[in-house]
């Protein structure tokens, strides 16, 4: 694949990011500009940010555990396949199993605490997410509207964050920089197509020898006028 034709579906990409995330920020400024919905908004992040949190410490725990049980079946095994004589070394064995139980019960002690923790933070998240939709729908159709769209975008934005990836991973760091600057420089546009025989962007006309240019699947070629870069299939 010619490096202008990455770029030329790199562009696409983030067109459509730059138009969802624009959108976005219009919605934003309508739902954001009523103070008790904001203020509804924020406690719902809030509630959901906690409850993952939660979650990853009792993941966290639940490993520590089970780790924690791993040592002490082993331990418990050597003390007891009869394969230890010494003793001193049956002693020292006892006595790992005495502190692993220990560290066992506590380790289990703070995974119920967490248990405890994430449970209260699912209810917290259900109630913050229920005062959430009370305050939505006292606003009307217009705001429940806004916010479906909201959501909706928010999933295009990841699909089309992960797809931007996939396409730079394809791409030198020098054309990315190119590319990069261009777009500031260009509002945005770096790369446009060749149609019928022009620039798509600034309408510039071509010669033959330039659109051949721009079909080079070797070299980026850029427009003379505009200075965007051209893809011509």
């Amino acid at each position: 694949m010619s490096a202008a034709l990455s770029l030329y579906r790199l562009q696409q990409v983030d067109s459509q990011i730059d138009h969802i995330q624009l959108r976005l920020k219009a919605i934003r400024q309508i739902l954001e500009n009523d103070v008790e919905l904001r203020a509804a908004n924020e406690q719902s992040a809030t509630a959901d940010n906690q409850l993952k949190e939660a979650e990853r410490l009792l993941k966290q725990s639940e490993q520590e555990v089970e780790k924690q049980r791993i040592k002490l079946q082993q331990t418990e095994s050597s003390l007891y396949s009869g394969a230890v004589h010494n003793p001193k070394e049956l002693q020292d064995l006892q006595k790992d199993v005495v502190s692993l139980k220990r560290h066992l019960e506590t380790l289990e002690e703070r995974e119920l605490e967490a248990m405890i923790l994430v449970e209260t933070a699912e209810k917290d998240s259900q109630n913050a997410k229920a005062g959430l939709a009370q305050v939505t729908a006292s606003r009307g159709d217009q705001f429940r509207h806004l916010t479906v769209e909201a959501d909706s975008l928010n999933k295009e934005l990841e699909r089309f964050s992960s797809e931007r990836g996939a396409v730079i991973q394809d791409l030198a760091a020098q054309a990315i920089r190119e590319y990069e600057q261009l777009r500031k420089q260009r509002r945005g546009i770096a790369v446009t197509i060749v149609s019928d025989s022009a620039c798509a962007a600034c309408g510039t006309t071509l010669t033959p020898s330039q659109q051949q240019n721009a079909r080079s699947t070797s070299q980026l070629f850029h427009c003379p006028s505009c200075g965007r870069i051209l893809y011509s299939n």
